[in-house]
């Protein structure tokens, strides 16, 4: 007679974390905050085309870290949700606030029933609209959902960044200002943090209806530039995305 295995279900879920938080913690992490025209996010990614940060719908962006593969399809799966909400019923019945608690209940299945969890943890955030106050969802990988007021930091290191960048953050700063704070928090006082070594993106109020936008090149060397002694920080709010002249890439790409 064979005895079957058995393991405590404490325990399973123990093991299950532990496997999700070791995974997680070799990525390297990212940094979402508001600012005075919307709400910025900055990745520490050297790789040009394996994005952490993409667009999911008009005012919505989406974030991950962890296993790029994983999280990755959860932003397809995203994208194809809103799409299809948006074309079914209107515009503005897509929102993060029901795009999380999909992802949280996925998530959270995998976690408990299948034999290995996701190692991700996303972040899924919404621009006010009529200027008001941007929402930011931090979604764990058993599924537990949390609203971010100010910011949210995802990865490894978590507690140490957010200390760090909880000790810069100012109401209504400009888009330098948050930029700047928040790579100095990913790096930490021993690192630097190049702009080659950064993907940053904002959603932003002054880009229209679809108000994502990819910070990049001249652009980001422009805002992570100290500001003159006594003058105004390089790059303001409402140019990140504004008169660029690009061709803004099809929503949900990258």
């Amino acid at each position: 007679m064979t005895i079957p295995f058995y393991v405590a279900p404490e325990q399973l879920m123990k093991d299950r974390a532990e496997y999700a938080q070791k995974g997680i913690a070799r990525g390297r992490s990212l940094i979402a905050t508001t600012y005075d025209d919307g709400i910025l996010l900055v990745a520490e990614n050297p790789s040009r085309t394996l994005h952490k940060i993409s667009e999911i719908y008009d005012r919505i962006a989406f974030a991950g870290v962890g296993k790029y593969n994983e999280f990755d399809q959860l932003r397809v799966a995203g994208v194809r949700h809103a799409d299809t909400k948006g074309f079914s019923f209107s515009r503005e019945d897509v929102d993060a606030r029901s795009l999380a608690n999909l992802y949280a209940n996925y998530l959270g299945q995998v976690f408990t029933h299948e034999m290995k969890p996701l190692e991700v943890e996303i972040l899924v955030v919404e621009l006010g609209s009529h200027g008001g106050p941007g929402q930011l969802y931090h979604v764990a990988y058993e599924g537990t959902i949390a609203d971010q007021e100010r910011f949210a930091a995802i990865g490894g290191e978590t507690a140490t960044i957010a200390a760090r960048f909880g000790e810069r953050w100012k109401k209504d700063w400009s888009l330098g200002e948050a930029l700047r704070a928040a790579v100095s928090s990913l790096a930490g006082p021993e690192r630097s943090l190049k702009p080659g070594d950064l993907e940053v993106a904002v959603l932003a109020h002054g880009n229209g209806r679809r108000a994502f936008h990819r910070v990049e090149d001249a652009e980001l060397d422009a805002l992570l530039a100290p500001p003159p002694p006594g003058g105004k920080s390089k790059g303001s709010a409402r140019a990140a995305g504004a008169g660029r002249g690009t061709t803004k890439p099809a929503r949900g790409a990258g």
